[in-house]
């Protein structure tokens, strides 16, 4: 045990960076200000199938402030706003709107019935602008894992009036493609690679990438044996090649768990990008 927990230590205190693309040379971080207290709302409408409901976390004060959805992971079957309550809680003392999401889950909901909910929620916001104290013109989305999954999706395959206006996204699973064996996916579709190959790939951020992408923030543990590093690679790639503005963060040392717990660094610099693209 005292092995186990010493290895932890020297890896998590061994851990370095490597940045590839714009690098923000702001300041630091302004001083955390009050964040008020979350308040849940449902935000489908009054006679869908299955309400959702969404944590709203926002600063003190009138407003009108940038807004960011957040996704949580747990493989499109689990998970909960729960997982997101602390970056929520980061965002709301950085000056953003945090919007704590839920979605429907596989198997019970199959693609694109996630991707639709973000659109939902999207809508929502923009709709509820004024009670919601936010910018309708200034909104993100920051996932995590699966929830990165569909942060990227919304930044590339939702309409272009819809999609946000930027993009943070850690562990990405860029290109589903690229697990055909994957049993957390094959809920998700509810079908084989090899039986639907164009449906896998419509459920794939990396597919639809184009000049009108969202600007992206990536970032990646570079020992994640779980969503391989070279989907953050192929998607930093492809939308750079696109001419769409995307950061590469990878984190030397670091799995998929311990970049979600532990990626304060990464967070820093995925909230200066935000106060880039979404603050005046």
């Amino acid at each position: 045990m005292k092995v186990g927990l010493l290895g932890c230590i020297i890896v998590l205190l061994s851990a370095c960076v490597s940045v590839s693309g714009p690098v923000d040379k702001a300041p630091d971080l302004p001083a955390p200000q009050k964040a008020l207290a979350p308040q849940r709302l449902t935000y489908t409408a009054d006679d869908a199938p299955t309400p959702l409901q969404a944590i709203v976390t926002r600063p003190a004060g009138a407003g009108p402030f940038p807004a960011v959805v957040l996704i949580h992971g747990g493989g499109w079957t689990g998970g909960a706003p729960d997982d997101m309550a602390p970056l929520a809680e980061r965002l709301a003392q950085q000056g953003f709107v945090a919007f704590n999401m839920t979605y429907r889950l596989a198997p019970g909901a199959r693609h694109p019935a996630q991707i639709n909910d973000v659109a939902t929620a999207l809508d929502y916001l923009r709709a509820h602008a004024a009670a919601l104290h936010i910018d309708p013109t200034r909104v993100g989305v920051w996932g995590y894992s699966a929830g990165a999954h569909l942060a990227a999706l919304a930044g590339t395959r939702l309409p272009e009036a819809q999609r946000p206006q930027a993009v943070v996204a850690g562990g990405l699973p860029a290109d589903l493609r690229k697990y055909p064996k994957s049993p957390l996916i094959a809920k998700l579709m509810g079908t084989s690679l090899a039986d639907d190959p164009a449906g896998w790939a419509d459920a794939s951020p990396v597919t639809h990438v184009d000049a009108r992408s969202a600007p992206m923030w990536l970032y990646h543990g570079t020992w994640d044996w779980i969503v391989g590093v070279d989907n953050a690679q192929l998607m930093h790639t492809t939308l750079s090649q696109a001419g769409v503005e995307s950061t590469l963060y990878l984190i030397s040392g670091y799995g998929h768990f311990a970049t979600f717990l532990w990626s304060r660094g990464a967070e820093d610099g995925a909230l200066q990008f935000l106060r880039r693209h979404l603050m005046p």
